[in-house]
């Protein structure tokens, strides 16, 4: 059979794998001022695995006050902006019900400096979409803020947040006060209320306004209050907000502003080292307020680390800090990375750059004693996916020395091309150790999108059925399930399934003889149905009898036309293999009868019949 959605070469993949895929090629351009409709859905917009979306090009001067909105009745709204050559990191703001109408977004974003921004419209989760408004607009210039309040370390301020104090850019009232700090000075803000949810921040103005440094939501393990470490970078005149989480939030509340804590003593620890230590009731607080264990060590761009943390005590937690000038910058966390669901955390990370960092070690919640074991080594880098042609056998080996997962596991990477909507199948295959697949897109860091341990039914061997989300590049990591110690040959092999098959149709009094293929459609558990059309009234009463002596069979009916959800399932209701569902119709007009095996991998004829009750 010609199989023409499948549009990958080996060199094409090698081609496209190479391009930044997040930003299409044309942005339209969005002038301020102006109001545009549009629709998010499968023809027009993009995706990732997790949002459907739009991008806009805003050219913007420094210290102008935009605002987004975006509407839509078919959808939850979610804005997002980002600096034209950053679009592939974090946004620089964002916003989801910013309205308080509960769907509805609106950014407030001020640029810093003159130049092009994208302004991303999307759905909050999910690839359903549906027609919105997107406006931008220009905000009038703000009131003048009041003289900031002068503020002395050791003081403590109490105020109140009022609908007449100024507003952020964000639109959340703020009360400001001035301090003076030295270069490499240290200090504690802490900010409580029992009025509202207090956000604690530090900056400096500039020409563009306010240039925010650092903030705290919730610090310092002490409920919503705030609690923010801060170490002056340079000798001047900083401005602290006292303000809210959201735009509603007013009262009383008090500021205290005290000489920081010492910096964590970092501990010396090189690649290839394991010790053993202790938290201790008596360890240092890090800039959060939290009491932890630091280690420093030297590393180089490029380098993959990996750090592991295991206790008996307590839930261990890691986190990675670059150092720079003396100032920390979190590049990455880990709870349950060594067993996935346990207490012990792994840490894997690729260095950014030549210099020192510091691994803090601990606890998941503050305040836990015991002792610990840390093991700080270098993984191989993660290797480019070698690309994989459909319906051909491929040979591998996992050996010591390939790159670690974060789990610790060597793995493999493969990549391939395909187009939203198509099903593709993945078997791995392997006599010496317990497989495991996992697929995710190609572009940025590896997100598992879907996986496989025992998919063929067999004990060891995966097979990973998958219905492509988006047009574009993916790569599957061929591993061993668990231990990192599992070396050994195994075999791979992809296939393309095209497209979801069309529904059939089934009318009341009748009798489906059908058989279950690999060729058959695939459902969200990864099971395969086929799935039949019926047309029934408001309170109609329905015997729906599915029977095979292949597989263990169970029957779901969902509305047609709308994303799958079950009104309806059996799976013994006849015997331990066979279904019989009683349905009685609650709202008439077309279903869809899902005929399917219980669990991944079954396959056979069956006889799905749908009769009349009374």
């Amino acid at each position: 059979m010609h199989r023409p959605t499948i549009f990958a070469t080996v060199s094409a993949f090698a081609i496209l794998l190479g391009a930044s895929p997040t930003l299409a090629q044309s942005v339209p351009d969005l002038r301020i001022g102006s109001e545009i409709k549009g629709v998010l859905d499968g023809a027009d917009s993009a995706s990732n695995e997790d949002y459907r979306f739009e991008d806009h090009l805003v050219t913007a001067r420094a210290g102008q006050r935009l605002e987004a909105t975006m509407r839509s009745t078919d959808f939850d709204t979610f804005l997002a902006i980002y600096r034209e050559a950053g679009i592939d990191g974090e946004p620089l703001a964002s916003d989801d019900d910013g309205l308080g109408e509960g769907t509805d977004s609106r950014l407030r974003f001020t640029p810093q400096e003159d130049g092009r921004y994208v302004l991303r419209a999307r759905t909050l989760s999910g690839l359903d979409g549906g027609a919105f408004t997107l406006s931008l607009v220009e905000r009038p210039p703000a009131p003048r803020a009041p003289r900031p309040t002068g503020m002395r370390i050791g003081q403590t301020r109490t105020g109140s947040l009022s609908v007449t104090d100024a507003e952020s850019d964000e639109g959340t009232r703020f009360d400001g006060y001035s301090v003076s700090l030295r270069a490499g000075q240290r200090v504690v803000m802490t900010l409580k209320s029992d009025d509202f949810d207090p956000v604690v921040s530090i900056g400096r103005s500039n020409r563009a306004g306010y240039a925010e440094l650092a903030r705290n939501d919730d610090g310092g393990g002490d409920g919503l209050n705030s609690y923010l470490v801060f170490t002056a970078p340079e000798t001047g005149t900083y401005d602290v907000r006292a303000s809210s989480l959201g735009v509603d939030g007013l009262g009383d509340y008090s500021l205290d502003l005290a000489q920081g804590p010492a910096p964590l003593t970092a501990q010396a620890i090189a690649l290839g080292d394991s010790l053993s230590g202790e938290l201790q009731s008596t360890d240092g607080l890090n800039d959060a307020g939290l009491r932890a264990d630091a280690y420093r060590f030297s590393g180089r761009a490029g380098q993959r680390i990996q750090a592991t943390m295991r206790s008996e005590a307590f839930d261990a937690y890691l986190e990675l800090f670059s150092l720079v000038d003396g100032v920390q910058a979190t590049l990455g966390t880990d709870d349950d990375g060594a067993d996935g669901e346990g207490t012990d955390a792994r840490l894997t990370q690729v260095l950014p750059a030549d210099g020192d960092y510091v691994i803090e070690a601990r606890a998941l919640v503050d305040g836990a004693t015991g002792a610990y074991s840390l093991t700080l080594g270098e993984t191989a880098p993660e290797a480019p996916p070698t690309p994989l042609a459909f319906d051909t056998v491929v040979q591998g080996e996992i050996k010591d020395t390939d790159a670690n997962d974060d789990e610790g596991r060597g793995y493999h990477a493969y990549g391939f091309s395909g187009i939203e909507g198509n099903r593709v199948q993945i078997v791995m295959r392997s006599g010496d150790f317990d497989t495991f697949l996992q697929v995710s897109r190609a572009e940025g860091t590896f997100s598992m999108l879907a996986s496989d341990d025992d998919g063929l039914g067999e004990g060891t061997d995966s097979r990973l059925t998958y219905i492509l989300p988006a047009t574009g590049d993916y790569v599957v990591r061929a591993s061993a399930l668990g231990s990192e110690d599992d070396e050994g040959l195994y075999s791979i092999e992809l296939t393309d399934r095209g497209p979801q098959p069309v529904n059939g149709s089934i009318l009341s009094g009748t009798t489906a003889r059908g058989t279950l293929t690999e060729t058959d459609a695939i459902a969200e558990d990864g099971t395969h149905y086929d799935a039949y059309e019926i047309a029934v009234a408001d309170g109609e009463k329905l015997r729906l009898t599915m029977v095979s002596n292949d597989f263990d069979a169970v029957i779901e009916v969902g509305k047609a036309g709308e994303d799958w959800e079950a009104v309806a399932t059996d799976d013994d209701g006849l015997s331990d293999t066979h279904a019989r569902l009683e349905w009685t119709v609650e709202g008439g007009g077309d279903y869809v009868i899902r005929a399917r095996a219980f669990g991944q991998g079954e396959f056979g004829a069956y006889a799905l019949t749908v009769e009349p009750r009374t």
